[in-house]
């Protein structure tokens, strides 16, 4: 499981890498400021996520605990549903994308919280 956790946590910061680089380089002069501002935020968003991921995939290989992968796992649903919308919204300018954001931010919520009580029970 952990191989897999930092395979995934890998590949999402090599995409934060290549979508920051595409909005810096391709979509800059094509996109409104604010726009530029939210998929700036999807990106940073994926890069703190990616990392977190990474960061769980590490300590699995210590403390391996189904609330790990879980965490893992809300993390990466919560890169899809948060920096996923913002980069669409971004890119089409569909409003109603932004009402899937907050899911995405949910999921990073009760992830980092899963995080934390497998820690706390690791050092109980």
């Amino acid at each position: 499981m952990s191989k897999s956790i930092l395979m995934t946590g890998a590949v999402l910061m090599a995409l934060a890498v290549i979508l920051g680089a595409f909005g810096a380089h391709a979509l800059k002069s094509r996109l409104a400021t604010d726009m530029m501002q939210v998929y700036h935020t999807g990106v940073q968003y994926q890069f703190y996520h990616a990392l977190g991921i990474l960061i769980i995939g590490v300590l699995y290989l210590h403390y391996p605990s189904g609330t790990l992968s879980w965490s893992a796992i809300l993390m990466t649903i919560g890169i899809a549903l948060f920096s996923g919308s913002l980069y669409l919204l971004a890119v089409t300018g569909i409003k109603w994308l932004g009402a899937i954001t907050p899911l995405g931010g949910t999921s990073f919520i009760v992830a980092w919280i899963l995080f934390f009580i497998a820690v706390w029970k690791k050092t109980m």
